[in-house]
């Protein structure tokens, strides 16, 4: 008798090779022998995500791979099985941050604003497209931040220019957490790394996590190292508040931009919370 895991290897081996097709729930049901409804519920079980997702995912990393071969978004469509570049370009949004042009210039349309403030824990390079901060991060000197953002966008038309929506990140600099929704990201990383960062962005001002409660909060609950390793690629500091989270132990844990910053800034952020203790 076929068991759990049976019907999900077989699920996505039939996903991987059917993609092309753009099978609905009905038809992935039904080679499993389940109703869509015991299906959608023991495949996310198992994997994570819907059965949906997991065919986007599919078949964004194959148009990826098509767009480097400098093939047209119409093309890439179609090989993809999907109806039209509109399609494709809401595929893109959705799980890339990007439209495929973007992809496929490697940031060459992008007009990336940057600028250098002071804060509390040191210098930062914050960065800005149209649509939201794209990167922020603690540098030592102006010549490394500036290295730091070509190296993410190498392609794209960068200007020395402060707009709101550096304006409007900053003030979180001073404890005011009390809007982060008006705060826009651009954010540019796998599907895995951007469900690591929205959970993180969930973690209170003053609060701590862990990376086992981030793993279980993404349903990933045997994923801890990965889990960690996503955290690490954190392109936008402080504002995705990779540093809340600690290991089980209580120790405080590695840091992208220092322990000794991370250990600052939680007692920065204690003290905002919890003044006179």
């Amino acid at each position: 008798m076929i068991n759990d895991y049976e019907r999900i290897e077989k699920a996505i081996g039939y996903l991987k090779d059917h993609f092309k097709e753009q099978p609905d729930l009905e038809a992935v049901a039904r080679q499993v022998h389940l109703s869509p409804y015991h299906f959608q519920r023991l495949f996310k079980d198992w994997a994570g995500v819907s059965p949906k997702k997991f065919l986007q995912f599919i078949s964004v990393e194959y148009a990826k791979g098509l767009l480097r071969q400098d093939l047209s978004l119409s093309d890439v469509s179609y090989e993809t099985g999907l109806s039209g570049t509109s399609r494709l370009h809401d595929l893109f949004i959705g799980i890339e941050g990007m439209t495929p042009g973007e992809y496929k210039n490697g940031g060459e349309a992008l007009q990336i604003n940057y600028s250098f403030a002071e804060t509390p824990f040191g210098d930062i390079i914050i960065a800005s497209t149209a649509k939201g901060i794209c990167q922020l991060a603690f540098v030592q000197t102006e010549e490394e931040g500036l290295k730091t953002l070509y190296q993410s966008f190498p392609q794209a038309l960068l200007q020395q220019k402060t707009d709101i929506l550096q304006q409007d990140a900053l003030r979180f600099f001073k404890g005011d957490w009390s809007d982060l929704q008006r705060v826009k990201l651009h954010l540019k990383g796998s599907p895995f790394q951007l469900k690591v960062w929205e959970s993180l962005l969930k973690i209170p001002f003053g609060n701590l996590s862990t990376y086992g409660v981030i793993a279980e909060n993404i349903e990933r609950p045997k994923a801890s190292r990965a889990v960690g390793t996503a955290i690490g690629a954190n392109p936008v500091a402080y504002l995705i508040p990779c540093h809340r989270v600690i290991r089980s132990s209580g120790i405080i844990g590695d840091y992208h931009w220092g322990t000794v910053r991370k250990t600052a800034i939680l007692g920065w952020e204690a003290g905002k919370c919890f003044p006179g203790e």
